[in-house]
């Protein structure tokens, strides 16, 4: 595991826009699946101002973590943030551009984004490889839209399942904690004095962790990353 800290939401951005870009440097094809919240929009915002060093987005294809059942220009939709703020900006070519389909019937989507999944990646121990897998943290320990009340999702034999937002009911698609875990790199994005109790539990791998989904991402043979700001570190690091 590594942990990167930074001053502020912005630098962390900043932070991991230059990693990114050395990162895919040397890489001919690049599957990305993305995370939706407000740290990951301050990210897509720098990519979408053309920030850092250049980057060759035709050799990226970008998916994504999680969705919620909405049509893909409602606000509430991870698609549209990211293809208002970065990938309509950097006229990414559409046929990189794998969106979860929030406005088809949920059970039906998550079966047909599953086998678009098993098309376009690679596969191993049975599930599709991503390169890099983008996450978020809830206030709650969630990660992705695998919740602490749905935490079997981790295990579930299907690559993508429809979950439930406990509060609201508001059915949503995720990737499984066996794709996400299946990953060559994951990464978490992480912001905010609110976040700070549940990464302390987390990192520190404390007995209360266990219930948090987020706690349970390890990439069996990949590499996983924590970009925190100071607020979100402050308990932990």
């Amino acid at each position: 595991m590594h942990i990167h800290t930074a001053d502020s939401p912005t630098q962390l951005a900043k932070d991991f826009a230059q990693y990114f870009a050395d990162w895919v440097a040397d890489k001919e094809r690049v599957n990305i699946a993305l995370s939706g919240g407000s740290t990951p929009g301050k990210l897509f915002r720098l990519w979408g101002e053309g920030y850092g060093p250049d980057v060759d987005w035709e050799n990226i294809h970008f998916f994504w973590g999680d969705e919620r059942c909405v049509p893909p220009d409602d606000p509430e939709s991870n698609y549209k943030m990211a293809y208002d703020l970065f990938l309509e900006p950097l006229q990414v070519p559409s046929c990189n551009i794998h969106r979860i389909k929030g406005e088809m019937p949920a059970e039906a989507e998550a079966g047909r984004y599953a086998e678009e999944l098993a098309e376009k990646l690679p596969a191993e121990n049975g599930y599709p490889v991503f390169d890099m897998v983008l996450l978020g943290l809830g206030s709650d320990g969630h990660t992705a839209s695998i919740f602490p009340d749905q935490i079997q999702l981790l295990d579930s034999k299907e690559a993508c399942a429809v979950a439930q937002h406990p509060v609201s009911g508001q059915e949503r698609i995720t990737l499984t904690g066996k794709v996400l875990n299946n990953a060559r790199e994951v990464v978490f994005l992480v912001t905010g004095k609110g976040k700070q109790e549940r990464v302390r539990e987390i990192l520190n791998q404390e007995d209360t962790a266990g219930q948090y989904p987020a706690s349970h991402i390890h990439p069996k043979n990949g590499k996983l990353m924590w970009y925190l700001d100071q607020a979100a570190a402050e308990k932990a690091v």
